[in-house]
């Protein structure tokens, strides 16, 4: 069985920067150990990177979000924590300017990947679309989402999408 753990966008600004809030730190552990477990056993790990330059206000998301983040090559943009250490040079990294990524889910079409694991921020945004195009991409593989590893800052939200992917077919473990 041909399998993939997916490492959403848990980037710097996320957890302890611009768009940072409490309790997205603790998630650092459990993927770092999920991203070691998965390499143990041959799989592969890859990894997205909300992405955004310098003109990020003048998009459509940064005029709905003025918060300028994860702007290519600052602090912010990084992997955050022991999960930005386990990063290997050869791991697949997709830089996403949008919460989706088509490039995403190309690659994963390509790959035919039999189960695709998504953990990381954040659970009702960047990680619900992104399970949601990984499914598209890949409608016969189980597409899982670990519940105790990705959150939100609001906890009904996270819930509510937690219940939303069940609903579409997403095995959601760890709750």
């Amino acid at each position: 069985m041909k399998k993939l753990l997916l490492v959403v966008d848990y980037q710097t600004d996320f957890v302890a920067g611009a768009l940072g809030f409490p309790g997205a730190e603790r998630l650092d552990g459990p993927i770092a150990a999920k991203i070691s477990a998965y390499r143990s056993a041959g799989d592969t790990v890859a990894f997205t990177l909300d992405t955004h330059g310098e003109n990020y206000l003048q998009t459509l998301e940064g005029r709905n979000l003025p918060v300028p983040h994860c702007l290519r090559g600052t602090p912010g943009w990084m992997l955050y924590g022991e999960t930005g250490k386990a990063r290997r040079p050869e791991d697949p990294v997709i830089e996403k300017p949008a919460f989706p990524s088509l490039e995403l889910g190309n690659w994963l079409r390509e790959q035919g990947y039999d189960q695709v694991e998504l953990v990381g921020l954040v659970s009702y945004i960047c990680v619900l679309s992104n399970a949601l195009i990984a499914k598209a991409a890949l409608p016969e593989a189980e597409i899982i989402v670990d519940a105790a590893c990705t959150t939100g800052s609001d906890p009904a939200l996270h819930q509510k999408a937690l219940d939303l992917m069940e609903a579409l077919q997403i095995t959601v473990t760890g709750r």
